[in-house]
């Protein structure tokens, strides 16, 4: 009796082990996967705040929280049942050439960017007025959920290319682990960002001096903030999108971009041994945001400088 208990008890940790390096496994496989999609999560959280400049202090996190329940819903409803199903029944070439579709998408983006900041070409924004109606922030909230399908989907896309040979049922759960993952990291840190400056107003009107200057350090901080965050996310789609178009290139057998800049790196890390392998990742990193900056603004030139000279020639 007791050696079957015991033989029980055995197996139930056995068991319990096996559970636990399941879900070490499904942790680490989403970190990674996860990790790979940096840039475009960079640029959802860079662009999100965008949604209630403006807005009534007491209506910004109700809004952040329905864009997040609509990102969320994006992700498990649609994008992971159809990522799911490609990845199983797709062709393998499928799959890289969404991924240099969505490559190329990332590089117009980062690349328009970097052009409106040159060119003083700002895309007109409407005006916000702290008191919106309830058809108005409907149709805002509407609008950055849509936008968000669209990084929603990149995320979701590059995340299952890294966890395309697992077997279907762990695909599915890491899928499921990086969708809620990221959406919680993303619209967490942005409602941390947009309540920044009234966390900083409130500090600044207490009677202790160091909370005063900790207020107004917050709100002086914000603008620089947001800056900042608009540059890494510019940089980090051109620099995630070229690698992207690098590396998928390659899959699809166009070899001689990845090849280039494979080599550049490995001589460069033998060069300098000692940080040879940071060294080699910065010029990778670099070399591919160059691809990005090119591709890009191909792209760039052909939706919008080359439309705008053919009008203008027409209309001579």
């Amino acid at each position: 009796m007791s050696a079957g208990l015991f033989g029980l008890l055995d197996d139930i940790a056995a068991l319990a082990r096996l559970a636990a390096a399941s879900v070490d496994d499904v942790a680490a496989a989403a970190g990674r996967a996860s990790a790979k999609a940096a840039g475009v999560v960079v640029d959802d959280t860079a662009v999100t705040p965008q949604y209630v400049q403006g807005v009534a202090a007491q209506r910004e996190l109700p809004i952040i929280k329905k864009i997040a329940v609509g990102s969320l819903r994006n992700k498990i409803l649609f994008i992971l049942p159809a990522a799911l199903l490609l990845s199983e029944f797709a062709p393998d070439w499928v799959l890289p050439l969404i991924l240099v579709c969505g490559g190329t998408f990332l590089a117009y983006e980062g690349a328009e960017k970097v052009w409106e900041r040159l060119s003083g070409h700002h895309p007109a924004e409407a005006e916000k007025s702290a008191e919106i109606s309830p058809e108005q922030e409907k149709t805002m909230i509407g609008g950055a959920i849509r936008t968000d399908f669209i990084l929603s989907a990149e995320i979701m896309v590059i995340a299952l290319n890294e966890v395309k040979d697992e077997a279907f049922v762990s695909r599915a759960i890491i899928l499921a682990v990086v969708a809620v993952g990221i959406t919680v990291l993303v619209y967490g840190v942005v409602g941390l960002i947009v309540k920044m400056d009234d966390v900083g107003l409130a500090l600044a009107q207490r009677s202790s001096a160091l909370a005063q200057r900790v207020g107004l350090a917050l709100v002086r901080a914000m603008p620089g903030l947001l800056a900042t965050i608009s540059v890494v996310g510019t940089a980090a789609m051109l620099w995630v999108g070229g690698h992207i178009l690098l590396v998928q290139l390659h899959e699809l057998g166009v070899d001689p971009p990845y090849d280039a800049v494979h080599h550049l790196e490995e001589e460069a890390a033998h060069a300098l041994d000692a940080i040879g392998g940071i060294v080699g990742w910065l010029v990778n990193t670099a070399l591919s945001a160059v691809v990005g900056i090119v591709v890009g603004a191909v792209v760039v030139a052909v939706m919008h400088v080359l439309p705008t000279r053919g009008h203008g020639a027409a209309a001579h």
